[in-house]
């Protein structure tokens, strides 16, 4: 039988994740991002936007993951030495945490910029040889008074 964790027990406190990753990319493609000259517009705007949305939907894409209302939400894609990096950061006040809506935005943010540049990726066969996606970590996860600076 599946079912979710009972959480209704548990106090709503101030809770916060942030999460980091990359997507690697050959360097042409690189320039191509830096010059604006890729073919379906700024991958970095559209990733950014993106991941916002993927946190929002979250339990819709994780079955055992509660619905969390986030307080504040956010997603930052730079050009980095390998490819394109990215910072994504959720809030909530609830009763858990918000790391999987972080981890989701952070990887569909980078999914996105995959598929735009993707058409500067592929070799003869078709293959993405230089792409790749990770490592995408969680590297803060605070809650209650460790939220206070």
């Amino acid at each position: 039988m599946a079912r979710q964790r009972d959480v209704g027990g548990k106090p709503k406190v101030a809770r916060r994740a942030v999460v980091e990753g990359e997507l690697a990319v050959a360097a042409s493609t690189r320039r191509a991002i830096a010059s604006r000259s890729v073919e379906k517009g700024d991958p970095l705007a559209a990733g950014e936007l993106a991941g916002l949305l993927a946190m929002k939907r979250t339990p819709d894409l994780i079955p055992h993951c509660h619905s969390v209302p986030l307080t504040s939400s956010s997603v930052a894609l730079r050009l980095g030495r390998r490819g394109v990096r990215v910072h994504a950061e959720a809030g909530t006040v609830d009763r858990t945490g918000v790391e999987m809506e972080a981890l989701v935005g952070a990887t569909v943010a980078l999914l996105t910029v995959w598929d735009m540049v993707k058409y500067l990726e592929k070799d003869a066969r078709g293959l993405y040889p230089h792409t790749a996606l990770g490592p995408v970590r969680v590297v803060v996860k605070r809650k209650g008074a460790s939220l206070v600076p």
